[in-house]
């Protein structure tokens, strides 16, 4: 992807905290998210194993790759695995502090012969959150709501449900800011072939057929933002077929694309203190960015605003724009967490009384429900998982939200939060 002035990351804060404390740090994720860019300014020296010929003077004189005033940054790691263990063994033997940064956008099925546990600290980065795309001030705080305070919401926000359908397709992959529709989608084109051609046989797993996974991500886009089951999504890919693909097959393609950062499951989540049981444990399918769901699906901004662009058939009873705007909602939450050191779940009893989109965590347990509305107002119909959750948790709920695409943040009557999407931050 060309080069783009830097977009200010919320990762930028977690990294300017952790770098002078730490011997190393590995930035990972999807490519194009933006890891090379954000880590670059904060390296002295940078090895560039995806630039012609460095690859193959690393494999000549790997230990080249820890040489150069620090900190040393050694750009797609993963293209040579052994780099892992020799930065790990470098720590050992001189753990002072902001030494080594290491981007990947694949894990490797063997980093080496140790995890790094220790040594090097793993951070994730994702596409562009919303408040990273916006050229406005949030003023609704995540973190704020994560402290159980409460507080008096306010805050108003002209972006409309046109501009979250265009945002969507817009992606959060820099590279891609600013771009054409038409542009675009063929860059999001060319991001998913490289993926099938390419990439997976960098994971050496050469593919004799690439359109049998560029089906089934088609499949797996459609079911964005649902729990829907994997043998549902290989049916779906191969509609029509008395013969599937075997399960080791799906199942190979779904263990790539997950160590490729593409696909980004949301998990369950599953409380420790006993407060509700018969939970479900299946994870709600997203990808790393809901563009790559809305090209594969074929879905301009247009095609999302249509009434008629109801949900694919392995999804739920929703619009795809519906879909979609939770797994952008998702993506924000996911970025604006990990800043706050906190982790992202969903909630779905086993059988479906009661879901809620976006369970946050923080370390001790206590927690922040949201459920994600495509609607500009909230009733009492859209807050009663919310208000289920509330009775069964009492004080380990730190606060409820909806968050909607309606222009004002405010408390209802009840005290659960109304926050538009454009106007939450970190």
């Amino acid at each position: 992807m060309p080069s783009t002035p830097y977009v200010p990351r919320v990762v930028d804060s977690e990294l300017d905290a952790l770098l002078p404390e730490l011997p190393a740090v590995a930035l990972e994720g999807a490519k194009g998210v933006g890891k090379t860019a954000t880590a670059a300014r904060r390296a002295t020296t940078i090895h560039a194993l995806d630039r012609p010929g460095a690859l193959d003077l690393a494999i000549a004189d790997p230990f080249r790759l820890l040489s150069g005033p620090p900190p040393v940054l050694i750009d797609e790691w993963q293209r040579l695995p052994v780099s892992w263990d020799l930065v790990r063994r470098a720590v050992d033997e001189d753990p002072r502090a902001s030494r080594f940064l290491l981007t990947g956008s694949a894990t490797p099925r063997d980093p080496g012969t140790h995890s790094g546990a220790g040594r090097i600290v793993r951070i994730r980065m994702r596409p562009l959150a919303l408040a990273e795309r916006l050229d406005a001030s949030p003023s609704v705080s995540l973190a704020a709501l994560l402290s159980g305070r409460r507080d008096p919401l306010g805050g108003s926000t002209h972006f409309a449900l046109e501009d979250y359908a265009r945002e969507i397709c817009a992606s959060g992959f820099p590279g891609l800011r600013g771009a054409s529709e038409r542009a675009a989608r063929a860059r999001l084109d060319g991001y998913l072939e490289q993926i099938v051609d390419r990439d997976f046989r960098d994971m050496d797993h050469a593919l004799r057929n690439p359109d049998t996974v560029l089906n089934w991500l088609h499949a797996y886009a459609a079911a964005t933002a649902t729990t829907a089951s994997y043998d549902a999504i290989r049916d779906a890919a191969t509609p029509g077929e008395a013969e599937k693909p075997a399960k080791s097959t799906t199942h190979t393609y779904r263990d790539i694309l997950q160590r490729l950062w593409i696909l980004d499951p949301l998990p369950a989540w599953l409380p420790t203190r006993g407060h509700l049981r018969r939970l479900g444990g299946a994870p709600r399918h997203h990808l790393a960015d809901p563009a790559l769901a809305a090209r594969l699906l074929n879905a301009d901004a247009g095609a999302l605003l249509d009434a008629r662009a109801s949900s694919p058939p392995a999804a739920r009873d929703a619009t795809l724009l519906g879909q979609l705007f939770e797994s952008l909602v998702t993506l924000t939450t996911r970025v604006y967490a990990q800043a706050a050191e906190a982790r992202v779940r969903h909630l779905r009893t086993h059988a479906g009384e009661h879901e809620i989109d976006l369970i946050v965590e923080r370390a001790d347990h206590r927690v922040l429900a949201i459920e994600v509305k495509l609607a500009h107002t909230v009733g009492d119909p859209d807050v009663r998982h919310l208000r289920w959750l509330a009775d069964r948790l009492g004080e380990d709920l730190l606060d409820a939200v909806v968050v909607n695409t309606g222009s004002d943040a405010y408390r209802r009557r009840d005290g659960i939060a109304v926050v538009p999407a454009a106007l939450l931050g970190p």
